[in-house]
């Protein structure tokens, strides 16, 4: 096994994940202290320490083993961020933005980066990295297109579902989040059955769009 090669998947395809992850669990944790809940930050969760948010087996073990082994199912979680609703004013419009906040953080994220790439392979200062930085920009791009996609399926306890209840009468709602751990393992089935891989349309759609905009080629894909 090439120790260098395995270096190079890991900072091609964890470091992005990782902090995309981070960022996302970040955005709901500061949009709770918007909207008046203070308990991420006390609880040491509003920061971009990858420690904060952790999860043992979602974060690192399943990750790095699907790229250490080639294992073609990449897939991991963090911990939730810890929202008290007593203390927002309106719950089901507070937590329809803290919810929000996750996936649109990585689709800022996307498009963050889009502009930088514009920039940087314009730089001719930078011409002889090109493409290591296009194909570094481009993974972290897509990678946070994947987590903002697959986060607003509407199914607890995914983003989503917490966005759709927005939406739906209490009663509903109620009933959807005491069956959160049967739409869990739904959610599991259709991921390790590939279902899921029709997420792949509109995140290469959308990165397709951006890849435009930037001008280069997809020397990822």
């Amino acid at each position: 096994m090439d120790i260098v090669s395995i270096g190079g998947k890991l900072g091609l395809f964890f470091v992005p994940f990782l902090f995309a992850l981070c960022f996302h669990e970040f955005a709901h944790g500061l949009v709770a202290k918007w909207r008046g809940d203070n308990t991420a930050e006390r609880m040491g969760r509003l920061t971009l320490n990858p420690l904060a948010h952790a999860d043992i087996l979602g974060t690192f073990i399943l990750p790095i083993s699907s790229i250490v082994f080639g294992i073609p199912l990449f897939f991991g979680w963090a911990k939730p961020v810890p929202v008290d609703t007593r203390n927002l004013k309106n719950v089901r419009t507070d937590m329809f933005w803290i919810a929000l906040a996750g996936p649109m953080s990585n689709i800022l994220l996307a498009v963050v980066s889009a502009v930088v790439l514009f920039f940087l392979v314009r730089s001719p200062v930078l011409i002889e990295y090109h493409q290591t930085i296009s194909q570094m920009l481009q993974m972290f791009i897509l990678t946070n297109l994947f987590l903002a996609v697959f986060n607003i399926i509407p199914l607890h306890p995914l983003d989503g579902g917490k966005v759709l209840a927005r939406f739906l009468p209490a009663s509903i709602n109620y009933k959807l989040e005491q069956n959160e751990q049967m739409t869990s393992l739904v959610l599991m089935v259709l991921l390790i059955s590939g279902a899921l891989s029709v997420l792949r349309i509109p995140v290469f759609y959308i990165f397709g769009l951006l890849m435009g905009f930037v001008g280069v080629g997809n020397s990822i894909l």
